[in-house]
């Protein structure tokens, strides 16, 4: 038996949740072609994974890599984490779709974010016009969820008008062309631009149309105000329209809500309406500065918004807003800014910034982000790690990175450490959850709560994505104060039969990339 890689003499953990089991995995044409005893077998590469566990590829549920797949197409920074996958277009905000009357905006808006410029814009419209482009252009597979906001801004612009029914159903046109375009789920932020202003009705009235295909309703809820009604508008929507629910970055909280979230979750299962949620394992948070804004911000759109919040009027909403949100600036860092002149603020708190400017508090922000444009990035500093675990021990949680990626800054660690620390101080150390368990939910359940079809199971004649890694060496590096480091323990890692990962190291990529575009399984 030939093939074209053999992984020998390791421990299969086949992502099912099943255990482990000594075997060899041969790799021929990007699909796995067998697995077991394998001695005889001969290959033009051969991986030693002697006392190491091989793994379906681990798939990042949720993440801020829209931009970064088209301008960093080698993804090291995931796949030395064993990311094989990403599920773009979190939180109901991306790059598509556009018209050419809101691209601009939406560049603009998300510099911060997700990383293109505006000389990166080629003209593309749909979503299927976009995923195109990613399609075998990167290291990574991708998948598409819909982003509600954009479909929002094409029917309605920024205006914080109600829809109207015959708005409804060109929105509702558009969710089916994105289905049609393979989309795994409908993506909503609730706390951010455009989708702000949609009310609970016309949430459930958007979802209909993937009623059919039971594409789930994903949702970045409205955090601003309190989680356990956030939570219950979410599964209302999905009782309303017939759709699972998923819960974007669920959060540790104190433990009488907590239960009281689980509760709301297993009721939501139970009556029907499948529930589940995503998790990176940090309790510290990341998000664009503007997150502060007002909703009134951005009611002509983000490249008027500029002009909004120099407005006397404004800063005054800007101070009431900001004082019942209650946020200390002494636990929020300058993690990023794009204009290079102000390097020397990333890592300081929001705080010193106020302090160094001898502004009083909202004339020093709000010209910060005038200064930057709106694209300051920010951590907040803050919470106990310990707070994340009951939500990453539960059965219907799975992994989601939050990344939001900048070449350089103070960006969270989570963008490079996510994989690690779940593999290592929380399996391993903490022993929260088996280590079958844990590959489970980075792989077949995430897999099988987004359709991604033959994805996240490594069994023969599924394509090769399959992660190597020590799982006694696995830990995270990256720190808030040095981010940029990757894990250890990760040694070799294959997209599609591809070696993109080798023992430890990047491989550079140069053509013939092996990432692939998934769509929602038939």
């Amino acid at each position: 038996m030939e093939f074209d890689l053999l992984i020998r003499g390791g421990e299969v953990i086949d992502g099912t949740g099943t255990a482990r089991q000594r075997a060899d995995v041969g790799v021929l044409d990007g699909r796995v072609a067998a697995i077991g005893d394998l001695q005889d077998a001969v290959a033009q590469q051969v991986i030693d994974a002697t006392q190491r566990i091989v793994a379906p590829g681990f798939i990042d549920v949720h993440n801020h890599s829209d931009g970064w797949v088209w301008r960093d197409k080698q993804q090291s920074f995931k796949t030395t984490q064993g990311f094989t996958t990403e599920v773009l277009m979190s939180d109901g905000i991306s790059y598509a779709p556009v018209d050419e009357t809101t691209w601009r905006d939406w560049f603009f808006y998300l510099r911060s974010l997700n990383g293109l410029r505006m000389q990166d814009y080629t003209g593309w419209e749909s979503l299927d016009d976009y995923m195109t482009l990613l399609d075998g252009n990167c290291v990574q597979n991708v998948a598409t969820q819909i982003p509600y906001a954009n479909l929002r801004t094409l029917v309605n612009g920024f205006d914080q008008t109600p829809i109207d029914d015959s708005q409804m159903v060109r929105i509702q046109k558009l969710v089916r062309e994105c289905l049609a375009a393979g989309a795994v789920a409908l993506s909503t932020g609730l706390d951010y631009i455009a989708q702000c202003f949609a009310s609970t009705e016309e949430l459930i009235d958007a979802c209909r149309p993937m009623a059919e295909a039971q594409t789930p309703y994903v949702t970045h809820m409205r955090y601003k105000k309190t989680l356990i009604p956030a939570i219950e508008e979410a599964i209302e929507i999905g009782r309303q329209a017939g759709v699972p629910v998923h819960l974007s970055h669920l959060k540790g909280q104190p433990s009488y809500e907590t239960e009281q979230i689980f509760k709301l979750i297993e009721d939501a299962c139970g009556e029907g309406i499948p529930t589940t949620f995503d998790v990176y394992p940090y309790q510290p948070g990341s998000t664009m500065l503007n997150y502060l804004l007002p909703y009134e911000a951005w009611k002509y759109g983000p490249l008027a918004a500029c002009g909004v919040i120099g407005e006397s009027e404004f800063r005054r909403v800007f101070q009431s807003a900001f004082d019942a949100y209650r946020l200390d600036l002494d636990h929020v860092r300058v993690a990023w800014s794009p204009s290079g002149e102000r390097t020397d603020d990333w890592g300081k708190t929001l705080q010193q910034i106020v302090d160094e400017s001898g502004k009083d508090m909202t004339d020093a922000l709000l010209d910060y982000l005038l200064d930057e444009q709106l694209a300051v990035l920010c951590v907040m500093d803050e919470g106990d790690d310990k707070e994340v675990e009951p939500f990453v021990a539960h059965p219907r949680c799975m992994i989601g990175t939050d990344a939001i990626y900048q070449i350089d800054g103070k960006v969270h660690p989570r963008a490079y450490g996510s994989a690690g620390r779940w593999l290592g101080p929380l399996v391993r150390d903490s022993r929260i959850f088996t280590l079958e368990e844990a590959i489970r939910k980075m792989t077949s359940l995430s897999a099988e709560t987004f359709g991604l079809e033959d994805r996240g199971v490594l069994a023969i004649d599924r394509p090769a994505d399959i992660v190597v890694f020590d799982e006694a060496m696995i830990n995270d590096n990256a720190s808030f104060s040095e981010p940029v480091q990757a894990c250890d323990g990760i040694e070799h890692v294959l997209v599609n039969g591809v070696v993109v990962v080798a023992s430890g190291a990047h491989v550079e990529i140069t053509e013939e990339y092996p990432g692939q575009r998934i769509r929602y399984r038939k």
